[in-house]
């Protein structure tokens, strides 16, 4: 499973809403219990935000809604190496 971080910055659910609706799987975790999730890349106001959604059988939740940090990634959605 993946280490998410703590972000203090507070989105509000139609927002969370609407990044959601313009976005693109980055990273897929079949394997994460109880439900397979994914990272979306998403953007508001061109804003990039990182979504994390567990995929349930009869229900889609959102686990976290985050800006992305630039150290960690390459244009927000390859993952950058350690080191």
């Amino acid at each position: 499973m993946i280490d998410f971080p703590t972000v203090s910055a507070v989105i509000p659910t139609y927002n969370s809403e609407k990044v959601f609706h313009k976005s693109g799987i980055i990273e897929e975790y079949p394997d994460d219990a109880p439900c397979s999730s994914m990272l979306i890349l998403g953007f508001l106001d061109k804003t990039p935000y990182h979504v994390v959604v567990a995929q349930c059988e009869d229900h889609t939740r959102i686990i976290t809604v985050y800006p992305p940090e630039e150290d960690k990634w390459v244009d927000h959605k390859i993952r950058r190496k350690e080191g």
